[in-house]
């Protein structure tokens, strides 16, 4: 027992697997403290939708602390001033946390300097230690998998610790409901709450129940209409349960390694932050800079609101907005269709994902857009254009369009792919906002203009 310590809590909302969590336990009495800093991320700061997660993963974590005798300090501002200055009052030498690879939190983590310990925890490993032959980090998530899967499995996840030790005299606090992360009236995130319940126990009992389904998990996952993906990516966002845990899970599961492959994707984005910090604004190809984009708010707002007159579209923009989700195939159907079929700058689309994803994550939503719309170090080929009318019927999304596009609820299969073209569309719902073939002569056009 070496005295008190600060317990940094940021994206990892939890006591379980929390190796910054047991390394403090061990040292002495714990100060958990977790700081909303909206000045450090600058444009990214979290968005709407990740508040009311932030809220209510918050309220679940204090509990868990209360439960152990402890309890959880909120401070807002400056993260790095916070801590400095919950180290002055607690007389606390060492603060822990897990790394972060966000650029805000690599230049928060160097500025603390020797009295800030690291702890790996919120990845599968390492990421600095993937390196290739040569010592660089890997820019090919082929490559990045076979290297990543040569260090697994993961370190085995630990148990919370029997005790938490408590300070003499708890530092002041602010409270959570003073920092209104909850939408005010009226509340756009009213239906958030029917899909999901954040917090750490849900996150352990999700991923069980996922590891039950998961032998049908590559047949189903690209199915908007059914349930078959794991539900877990917000919880892994914020770090209410960590991979390694999940990994672990899996193995009592089959047919696991589709999804284990996804979950290293997500490591892959990571560490392509810690090459290109700026990666969420500027082209991952620089010969992308030269890309004519459209400006248009009137097709960029239709899109938003999925009132585009493509189905699939349409149906995943609503759900998007109702539920802070969308199911993984559709994000790439409605990304390609803003940025192919529109021809409108994938940094239009990140935004608006990142204010109304609850998993927006800067890794993942970086990546994954620059990897749609072509311009990314590994990405898709622009001429590569999906086309939602066939992606629609091919993936059987008939009944997830008519759920979230309730104008087509009355509408068979198939034409309620593409009532326009069969001659069905209701009063109430828009014609396409361009054909398809229109829009892919236009989208390759484009590309060849910057060759």
């Amino acid at each position: 027992m070496t005295g008190t310590s600060l317990l940094w809590l940021r994206q990892d909302i939890r006591l379980h697997d929390q190796p910054a969590l047991i390394a403090a336990a061990h040292e002495g009495a714990v100060v958990p403290v977790y700081v909303l800093d909206d000045e450090a991320p600058g444009r990214w700061r979290i968005g709407g939708a990740q508040r009311w997660w932030l809220h209510h993963s918050l309220v679940s974590l204090a509990a868990s602390l209360e439960a152990k005798g402890s309890r959880l300090i909120l401070r807002r501002g400056s993260a790095v001033e916070a801590l400095r200055k919950l180290a002055e009052e607690t007389g606390a030498s060492t603060i822990h946390a897990i790394r972060h690879y966000e650029p805000w939190w690599v230049k928060a983590e160097d500025a603390l300097g020797d009295r800030l310990t690291l702890h790996d925890g919120n990845h599968l490993a390492s990421l600095r230690d993937i390196t290739t032959g040569s010592g660089g980090q890997y820019k090919v998530y082929s490559a990045f998998w076979r290297a990543l899967n040569e260090r697994m499995p993961p370190p085995d996840d630990q148990p919370v610790p029997h005790t938490i030790s408590s300070p003499d005299i708890w530092p002041k606090s602010d409270k959570l409901s003073d920092w209104d992360l909850l939408p005010a009236k009226p509340d756009w995130a009213k239906g958030f709450s029917a899909d999901w319940i954040p917090g750490e126990a849900e996150a352990l009992r999700k991923a069980d129940d996922f590891v039950d389904e998961v032998v049908d998990y590559e047949a189903r996952r690209d199915l908007p209409d059914v349930e078959g993906t794991s539900r877990l990516s917000p919880h892994l966002h914020f770090g209410e349960i960590s991979p390694a845990t999940v990994w672990h899970k899996l193995d009592r599961g089959r047919n696991a390694d589709k999804f284990r492959k996804e979950m290293a994707w997500r490591d892959f984005a990571a560490s392509l932050m810690l090459q290109f910090p700026h990666y969420g604004y500027r082209n991952g190809r620089p010969a992308w800079d030269a890309m004519a984009w459209r400006r248009s708010e009137h097709d960029l707002k239709a899109w938003q609101q999925g009132r585009t007159g493509y189905p699939i579209v349409d149906a995943g923009m609503r759900q998007l907005w109702a539920t802070g989700w969308m199911h993984n195939r559709v994000r790439m159907i409605t990304a390609s269709f803003l940025v192919k079929h529109l021809l409108i700058d994938w940094r239009a689309g990140e935004r608006w994902f990142w204010d109304t994803l609850i998993d927006a994550d800067y890794g993942n939503n970086s990546v994954n857009w620059q990897w749609v719309a072509g311009t990314g170090v590994d990405s898709n080929m622009w001429g590569r254009i999906m086309a939602p009318l066939v992606q629609s019927e091919k993936f059987d999304a008939g009944g997830y369009i008519r759920e979230w596009v309730p104008e087509l609820a009355d509408i068979p299969d198939p034409w309620i792919h593409d009532p326009d073209a069969a001659g069905c569309r209701p009063d109430g719902y828009p014609p396409k906002i361009i054909g398809h073939r229109e829009a892919r002569e236009r989208a390759l056009a484009a590309g060849r203009a910057i060759r």
